[in-house]
């Protein structure tokens, strides 16, 4: 099943989740969206799978500082092209597990959506 990270190297929840993975020897590639553009099909399909207030990250201190109006009346067509625009928007990391995708580092989420995982 192919695994991707989606986030930022400099993020410490990324780099702890990226450890994680190593340590139980999951096979991953990581796409760092300060490096190169996510494609909005990417976005689109984080918000089929987990839905779009899930990938919304509202406590990001770049959303805290935006402007009332531009907090107010999101919608998932809003959401997505403030997160395209504004990455720091995307709460880290975003991981695919086969076209499965969650928000946020959790261990026992990711154990169970990556149930074959032996400690490395």
């Amino acid at each position: 099943m192919p695994v991707t990270i989606y986030g930022f190297k400099g993020c410490d929840t990324v780099r702890k989740a990226r450890a994680w993975l190593d340590a139980h020897g999951v096979a991953h590639d990581f796409f760092d969206y300060r490096l190169k553009s996510l494609d909005p099909a990417v976005v689109d399909h984080w918000f089929q799978s987990a839905g779009w207030e899930t990938v919304l990250n509202r406590n990001s201190t770049t959303f805290r500082e935006l402007p009332e109006p531009a907090k107010t009346g999101i919608d998932e067509q809003k959401a997505r092209a403030m997160m395209l625009a504004e990455t720091n928007l995307i709460k880290r990391p975003v991981l695919d597990a086969g076209g499965k995708v969650t928000t946020g580092f959790r261990p026992a989420v990711w154990e169970q959506l990556l149930p074959k995982l032996e400690p490395g």
